[in-house]
């Protein structure tokens, strides 16, 4: 069972919005764009909500560090392979935004073991926002205008960008992190005691 906090229940109904997100996209349903976009926007709404609200009231649980991600992606994954299915979104461009979600994840397990805990960067939280912005567009306006597919391409350029800015600061964290660790050099000419 998890800790029933506000936070926490916001989390759990991202995660119960992923299926109701799928089905109006999916299945024939009246007015199903809208009911997806909406959605999807709500709960890309209690994303940053979740968090906000854990840290003010001092709320942060293991449950919510570890679902929350989880839920996120989730989210995220589903509109994308939903919109793949229905021909509104390259398979590529899908591939590429959930490889590079799956492997961030990855580096964050890896960072951790190793004691360092990898922040969100301006830059991760600019993907997200572009993602979660062309994801909406995606499902509201079919077919797309010029101005969405701009929008999305702007995202997949910041999703791959913001990528290699982990891959390349996990190492400089972890090398940092290394130093502080090791025991500081004997000097020359003392004896250790």
């Amino acid at each position: 069972m998890f800790p029933v906090n506000i936070p926490n229940v916001l989390t759990l109904l991202r995660i119960l919005a992923v299926p109701v997100l799928v089905v109006a996209l999916l299945e024939e349903t009246p007015d199903g764009d809208v009911i997806a976009a909406a959605v999807f926007a709500l709960a890309a709404l209690t994303d940053g909500l979740d968090g906000y609200i854990a840290r003010r009231r001092r709320e942060v649980t293991t449950f919510g560090k570890l679902m929350d991600p989880l839920a996120d992606k989730l989210l995220v994954i589903a509109a994308l392979i939903s919109l793949v299915s229905l021909d509104r979104l390259a398979a590529w461009i899908a591939m590429v935004i959930i490889a590079r979600e799956l492997a961030v994840t990855g580096l964050r397990s890896v960072a951790a073991e190793q004691g360092v805990v990898i922040a969100a960067s301006w830059l991760g939280k600019l993907k997200t926002l572009l993602q979660v912005a062309a994801i909406i567009c995606l499902i509201a306006f079919d077919p797309s205008p010029v101005w969405v597919d701009v929008l999305l391409y702007l995202a997949v350029a910041v999703t791959l960008i913001s990528g290699a800015d982990y891959f390349l600061g996990l190492r400089r964290r972890i090398a940092e992190h290394r130093a502080e660790q090791a025991p500081a050099p004997i000097a020359a000419g003392t004896k250790p005691r």
